[in-house]
């Protein structure tokens, strides 16, 4: 199942969108970027196949930012959405977003320091 770019976007947003307001307040410094592929040496530094990468989180979690955060101009915490390798997975629209909000929650719950195993129980309490 395909959708364009900005349909694509769309979902992200609305699912953005739903979160309780008292996470979306915690959120800040954070920019999301969609690309069909990780890059080679993106996939190559993580040890992941290219085509199998879904999201990534990339910055430093809320929970260790100390006063000396934003001290000084600091660089955006980056969530990339991997649309190509999304949509491969998926057979429908509703499906498609319905994975668009897991990877996009998947990666935001690293975002506030969460590792994998309790991102992924996180992600099954919510089913």
């Amino acid at each position: 199942m395909q959708m364009s770019r900005r349909e694509f976007e769309d979902c992200a947003q609305e699912a953005f969108d739903a979160l309780p307001r008292v996470f979306q307040e915690k959120i800040e410094n954070v920019q999301i970027v969609f690309e069909d592929f990780p890059s080679p040496s993106l996939a190559s530094q993580l040890r992941s196949d290219r085509r199998s990468l879904l999201g990534l989180y990339s910055g430093i979690p809320l929970p260790h930012r100390n006063t000396w955060y934003g001290a000084s101009p600091t660089v955006p915490d980056t969530i990339y959405l991997f649309q190509k390798n999304i949509e491969a997975q998926c057979s429908s629209k509703e499906e498609l977003r319905e994975r668009i909000t897991e990877v996009l929650l998947h990666e935001l719950g690293h975002y506030f320091g969460m590792n994998e195993e309790e991102v992924r129980r996180a992600l099954n309490e919510l089913e």
